[in-house]
C-alpha cells in the first residue's frame, strides 16, 4: 500500500459525493476511482475529484484502489460489498449495513472467506464527541445508566425522496434514520434483552414513523423514535443516577453537547469541527487495513449483525416486510 490511501467509490449518489468531498480534508487520502453502471455518471463524478472513471462496478473493484466505499441504495449493499470482497478489496459499506440479518451474515462470511476487511459505515461512531460520550460513560461519572432518549426525524416527502418511500428499495424511516439512535444505544448498552415497537405506515406501505424501546435486564431503557414526516429535534440524552449527557441537534453529526453531573458545574463541549465528519470513519478503516485486521473494534461485525437482527425484529413487530424478502 502506498503512502496515499486511494479510495474507490462504488455509486455516484449524494452520500458518495459527501464522502468524496470530506475525504479531501483528510491528509494522505484521495479518491482514486469512481464506479457506476453508467460511464457518463462516473465521468461526471470523476471530473470533480480528478479520479479514474469506470462504467461498471466489476471494473472498479478490480482496479488498483486500496479500499471500496459502497454508496449504493440499501438493496445493493450486500451484493456490491461481496463483489468487492471477492475481488480482494476491503469494504467500507454505507449504513445500514444491509437490509436484513441474512444479508449481513453473507457479507461477514465473504470478509472472513477472503480474509479482507469489512466495516459498516456508521460514521457517527468515529466522531470526536462520540469518543467523549464513550469516555464519560466508561468513567462512571454519570453513575449507573438509567435511560437513553434519542430521536431522528426529517421531513422527507415522496417527491423528491422516492427511494425512502419505495418498498422495493427497502424504504422507510427505520433503516435510513432510525439506525442512528439504535447505533448510539448499541454503542453504550449493547444488544437489548427485549424490544417493543409501534409504527404508522406511509401510503406506499413502508414505515412513516416508528417508535421503539430497548429494555435491558439491568433496568435501563432506551426510548427512540424516527419519522420521515417531520423534522424533530434530533437530540439525545444519556441519563445516569448521578448525571447526564445532553447532545444537541443533530446528535449524530459534529455538534455541541454538555455533561451535567450532580453537584458540579456542567462541562460544555462546543461544536468546533470542520467539515461534514464522514471522513473520520475512512481514517479509522484505513488503519484497520494497515494493521492487518478484518474488522474494527469500534464497529465490529457482531455488532453490525446484532443491529440488523434488532431492526428485523422491529420490522416484524410493525408488519413491515419488503417484497424481495
Amino acid at each position: 500500500m502506498a503512502d496515499e490511501f486511494r479510495w474507490g467509490i462504488l455509486g455516484t449518489g449524494g452520500i458518495a459525493k459527501t464522502f468524496a468531498r470530506d475525504i479531501q480534508l483528510l491528509e494522505g487520502h484521495a479518491v482514486g476511482a469512481i464506479g457506476s453502471r453508467k460511464i457518463e455518471k462516473a465521468d461526471a463524478f470523476a471530473t470533480e475529484f480528478s479520479a479514474q472513471a469506470f462504467g461498471s462496478y466489476e471494473e472498479l473493484v478490480h482496479s488498483d484502489v486500496d479500499a471500496i466505499y459502497v454508496a449504493t441504495p440499501h438493496t445493493l449493499h450486500a451484493s456490491n460489498s461481496i463483489l468487492a470482497l471477492d475481488a480482494g478489496k476491503p469494504v467500507l459499506c454505507e449504513k445500514p449495513f444491509a437490509v436484513n440479518a441474512h444479508e449481513a451474515e453473507s457479507m461477514i462470511a465473504a470478509s472472513q472467506r477472503n480474509s479482507v476487511a469489512l466495516m459498516e459505515g456508521m460514521w457517527s461512531r468515529f466522531l470526536p464527541h462520540y469518543k467523549v460520550i464513550r469516555e464519560v460513560v466508561a468513567s462512571g461519572e454519570l453513575g449507573d445508566l438509567v435511560a437513553i432518549y434519542a430521536d431522528h426525524g426529517q421531513a422527507l416527502p415522496p417527491e423528491p425522496y422516492y427511494r425512502l418511500h419505495a418498498p422495493e428499495l427497502a424504504g422507510g424511516a427505520l433503516l435510513d434514520l432510525g439506525i442512528y439512535p439504535i447505533s448510539l444505544t448499541f454503542m453504550l448498552l449493547g444488544d437489548p434483552d427485549s424490544i417493543m415497537a409501534s409504527s404508522q405506515k406511509t401510503a406506499s406501505g413502508v414505515d412513516a414513523q416508528t417508535s421503539f424501546i430497548f429494555s435491558y435486564i439491568s433496568g435501563v431503557h432506551s426510548v427512540m423514535t424516527t419519522t420521515l414526516e417531520v423534522r424533530t429535534p434530533c437530540t439525545a440524552k444519556i441519563i445516569g443516577t448521578r448525571g447526564r449527557i445532553e447532545v444537541d441537534s443533530n446528535f449524530y453529526t459534529p455538534t455541541s453537547m454538555r455533561v451535567v453531573v450532580d453537584g458540579k458545574d456542567s462541562i460544555e463541549f462546543p461544536a468546533n469541527y470542520k467539515g461534514h465528519g464522514i471522513r473520520e470513519q475512512a481514517a479509522h478503516f484505513a488503519q484497520v487495513i494497515r494493521d492487518g485486521k478484518l474488522e474494527s473494534e469500534l464497529m465490529p461485525h457482531f455488532e453490525s449483525l446484532a443491529i440488523m437482527e434488532c431492526m428485523d425484529e422491529i420490522r416484524y413487530q410493525i408488519g413491515l416486510k419488503y417484497p424481495f424478502e
